[in-house]
């Protein structure tokens, strides 16, 4: 086992580190990018963190840094998870739905299929998909998924609001998110996806891809804790701290500009980003092997 304390005593660089990880995060949390597959190649080709942290704690980091993300979300949508939660009385626009709303059980149909299958393959995941060469398949794989879903939109341009997604939809939608287990697929990219598929708007189904990102990333920050919890020790929480902090103010001041940018732009632009990102990171490992 690595010695954590000696480590960071002599690393006061680690601090830094971390908000540079949660810079990356913040920003790239929920456009259709990847944040872990871009933390993932920031740190594995630059940073280094398994250096002064066990790989563990590292690729535990790399989850649990996505609570500053999940906070700014919670306090951006706070009237939505209150009406979620019942805690708000539903307030509708003009040209809005009353007699339709957004449930907390569409959540949780949502949120099943990923979630079923990221306790089942946790171990796989951690162990063998958290390398770069993972990541730039995936980069890739999810970018003709978003040039697809950009062709579908263009054929039959999605008018739904996130307030009249059904059931069904709600469990698709879920389905696309189990793609976002493999790091570098995206979270949001996945799902957003599969809203397009199925009718919604890009809006809507960013929308709707925020919502559950909040319960299914802090499920997975919470099962990554709770399983390394023994290669814990107390020289590493100001370094997660910093990460965490960092994270939130980026993924705060990133998300509105994205939902307004969505909607403009689609997806088809981020899919190139993501093609050009995996070339340019094949070439440079490929000089340098």
């Amino acid at each position: 086992m690595y010695d954590i304390f000696n480590a960071l005593h002599y690393t006061p660089y680690s601090k830094v580190k971390a908000v540079i990880l949660g810079l990356v995060e913040g920003v790239t949390e929920f456009a259709p990018i990847s944040s872990t597959g871009h933390m993932i190649i920031v740190d594995d080709m630059w940073l280094k963190s398994e250096k002064f942290l066990t790989p563990y704690v590292a690729n535990t980091f790399k989850v649990v840094i996505q609570l500053g993300s999940i906070l700014a979300v919670v306090i951006l949508f706070k009237d939505r998870f209150l009406e979620l939660l019942s805690l708000k009385r539903d307030s509708y626009r003009i040209g809005e739905f009353p007699s339709r709303r957004l449930k907390l059980s569409h959540v949780l149909v949502g949120l099943l299929p990923a979630g079923v299958l990221g306790v089942l393959f946790e171990d796989i995941i951690d162990q063998y998909l958290f390398k770069t060469e993972y990541v730039l398949i995936s980069l890739v794989a999810g970018a003709f998924l978003m040039m697809a879903a950009d062709w579908r939109s263009k054929r039959n341009p999605g008018r739904q609001s996130v307030d009249e997604i059904s059931y069904r939809q709600a469990f698709i939608i879920g389905l696309f998110q189990c793609l976002s287990l493999w790091p570098g697929f995206s979270r949001s990219g996945a799902t957003i996806s599969g809203g397009v598929f199925l009718g919604l708007s890009h809006r809507a189904a960013a929308d709707f891809a925020f919502i559950m990102a909040v319960p299914i990333m802090a499920g997975a920050s919470f099962l990554s804790l709770l399983k390394n919890w023994q290669y814990f020790r107390p020289e590493v929480w100001p370094f997660f701290a910093a990460g965490f902090i960092s994270a939130f103010v980026f993924a705060f001041l990133s998300i509105r500009f994205f939902l307004r940018l969505i909607d403009k732009i689609k997806l088809f632009p981020f899919a190139i980003y993501r093609i050009l990102l995996a070339a340019l990171i094949l070439c440079f490992l490929w000089l340098n092997r």
